[in-house]
């Protein structure tokens, strides 16, 4: 009952389903009619399904958590241009029998390879500051650890384990080509504000398989907790001159962007504006090509309706 066998990329509409999945959101729901349905997401490394138990939703809420992973009896159906399950019975696995890396999402890059690859950025850095800035935070064996596992976000973009490795790679490399398309950028400057933007979400996010944020993560958010952690690092840099401090401490609270997204203060140096629309252009990337991976109807060259990006996304032929 509890070997994982099938996975959410595998799942056919009108298929009989009965495996285990993550359950990452629960919520007993009234409907329209009045009566009780039980809502869930559930999750394996391959992606994620919306469930839907209609019939005794009150006595299988009390059997399981968010957070549990659950056997499920079910049938996919197509519901509102999505595949969704039918769940006529749940069930606890065995703990002893259940493989967490099967239902944790991760990144199709090896951890090491990346980090290696951020390590070179790093010992490029000419400004003898930045460089000692940055061997104090990525040499720190716990920060290291936590990076290295981390996702990026919580369901947008990135949003699987080693995914903030791989998101903050990929702005670095981003930002090395606009260093070299435009002149007088200060390269150091910039790349580091590009590797450090989002250090805070080693905080922000729990590192568990369902990908949630911490009490931090909420009370307090992954701009001020990143900005606390970088000039804890700089204080113990000699010498770290005032002006750099200020330029790069202003890119990583106006990374965002605009202040309904969160930062204090909008982009207002060359280098801040750059890591701004790498970091924005890397995320949705990311994203349209995860829902396009996640869209499951090979029939249509459209994905279902993406409702944060409120547009439907165009596969093409495949």
């Amino acid at each position: 009952m509890s070997v994982k066998n099938l996975f959410v990329r595998d799942i056919q509409p009108a298929s009989k389903i009965e495996d285990t999945f993550l359950v990452v959101e629960k919520n007993l729901v009234i409907s329209q009619k009045g009566s009780l349905y039980l809502s869930l997401r559930l999750r394996d490394k391959t992606g994620d399904v919306e469930g839907r138990v209609w019939d005794r939703a009150a006595e299988l809420n009390r059997m399981f958590q968010k957070g549990d992973v659950v056997f499920v009896r079910s049938r996919a159906v197509r519901y509102r241009e999505a595949t969704q399950l039918s769940i006529t019975d749940i069930e606890k696995p065995d703990p002893a029998d259940v493989r967490m890396e099967d239902y944790a999402p991760t990144s199709r890059f090896g951890a090491e390879e990346m980090f290696q690859a951020l390590q070179a950025f790093v010992e490029g850095i000419e400004n003898p500051f930045l460089k000692s800035l940055l061997h104090g935070i990525f040499g720190d064996a716990e920060i290291a650890g936590l990076f290295k596992r981390a996702a990026a976000a919580k369901a947008m973009h990135h949003f699987y384990a080693g995914g903030l490795l791989e998101h903050t790679l990929s702005v670095t490399r981003i930002l090395d080509f606009l260093s070299r398309h435009y002149e007088r950028v200060n390269r150091d400057l910039l790349l580091t504000g590009g590797m450090l933007h989002d250090i805070g979400k080693i905080h922000e996010l729990s590192p568990n398989g369902m990908i949630d944020y911490t009490d931090e993560g909420r009370l307090i958010g992954h701009i001020v907790i990143g900005l606390e952690l970088v000039d804890l690092k700089m204080a113990a840099v000699p010498d770290f001159p005032p002006d750099l401090a200020m330029e790069l401490r202003h890119i990583l609270i106006s990374h965002h962007g605009a202040f309904e997204y969160g930062s204090p203060k909008r982009p207002k140096t060359e280098e801040a504006l750059m890591v701004y629309f790498a970091d924005d252009l890397d995320a949705k990337v990311n994203a349209f090509q995860e829902f396009i991976d996640d869209s499951n109807d090979e029939e249509s060259r459209w994905t279902p309706f993406h409702r944060l990006f409120e547009r439907y996304i165009y596969k093409g032929p495949r």
